[in-house]
């Protein structure tokens, strides 16, 4: 059993800890509402591009693009997969890293031709002593999101898609629902298909009643499109993954200052009844004192 020193030592370490703790939520808590101001900017933007784009060259009849299912609606031809998975550079987020990469797992289980492209210092760690090749790691992003970081992702896989290296590209990251919430999920990003859309995205499509130009070609306009849509989409994607790993660890740090709250209640019952029994002893010590003494002053007063 501890000793009362030990525990007044245990208490001072675990409030120190707390203090950690409170400050990493409340740091959490600010970036999470300024990532969530940035996201509500960005998603709708993008969301309304990927309906235009779906609703422009759903029209266009012939049109035969390897950004594209099939016209005749068949499932585009399986391949070499190419999966980017968005996770932290820092732990102390709960369960956030372990969904994603569970998910991520499902992905290549199911598929065994993915080249992984990681993003985050967690994911890279986990996939290298796993002994999963990674084609690309992007470390230190999800901290410092930008477009130009974003741009630089689609752009390395879209030259990859390009040159036939991989037939599909799949995301895999962490998106914030309503509240608090957040649930890992996989999005194809390419090919499109040309009537399902994503699951956050908005069905009302308005109808097209007048013929689209295209200049100069149909072709040039699909892949700057494209290009443009892919950077925001993953852009969109960062920040919402940047804004679910706040709330995760906004949520494990709340866990973590409770838990020492019980932590230190516990303890400190047990530093007073140490402190009780300390004080219960010495009150029997000087009552036995004072008993004894009683006693030898009447065996000297009895004596002749």
């Amino acid at each position: 059993m501890l000793s009362a020193k030990e525990i007044r030592s245990r208490i001072k370490s675990i409030r120190d800890t707390a203090k950690i703790t409170n400050a990493m939520y409340l740091i959490a808590s600010s970036k999470l509402r300024k990532a969530k101001k940035d996201l509500n900017r960005t998603r709708p933007y993008f969301d309304a591009l990927h309906r235009e784009i779906k609703r422009v060259f759903r029209t266009v009849e012939g049109i035969e693009n390897r950004y594209f299912y099939p016209a005749d609606g068949s499932e585009a031809p399986d391949g070499t997969y190419g999966l980017l998975v968005i996770t932290t550079d820092k732990g102390l987020a709960g369960s956030y890293n372990k969904s994603v990469i569970k998910e991520a797992q499902r992905l290549i289980s199911e598929h065994p031709d993915t080249k992984l492209f990681v993003v985050g210092e967690y994911g890279r760690r986990f996939f290298s002593k796993h002994n999963y090749p990674v084609e690309k790691s992007f470390i230190y992003t999800t901290q410092n999101f930008t477009m130009d970081r974003a741009r630089e992702i689609s752009y390395l896989l879209l030259d990859l898609f390009d040159k036939g290296e991989l037939d599909k590209i799949f995301v895999v990251y962490s998106d914030m629902r309503s509240g608090l919430t957040s649930k890992a999920v996989s999005t194809r990003l390419l090919p499109f298909h040309r009537t399902k859309s994503l699951s956050h995205i908005q069905k009302d499509e308005a109808e097209v009643t007048k013929p689209f130009e295209f200049y100069p070609s149909v072709e040039s306009v699909v892949k700057s499109v494209v290009r443009i849509w892919l950077s925001g989409f993953i852009y969109s994607a960062l920040v919402d993954s940047f804004c679910s790993e706040q709330s995760a660890r906004m949520t494990a740090m709340s866990i973590a200052n409770k838990n020492a709250e019980k932590l230190i209640q516990y303890l400190t019952v047990q530093y007073n009844l140490l402190r009780q029994e300390a004080i219960t002893e010495e009150i029997t010590e000087v009552i036995s004192g004072l008993k004894a003494q009683k006693r030898k002053r009447n065996k000297e007063m009895l004596q002749p």
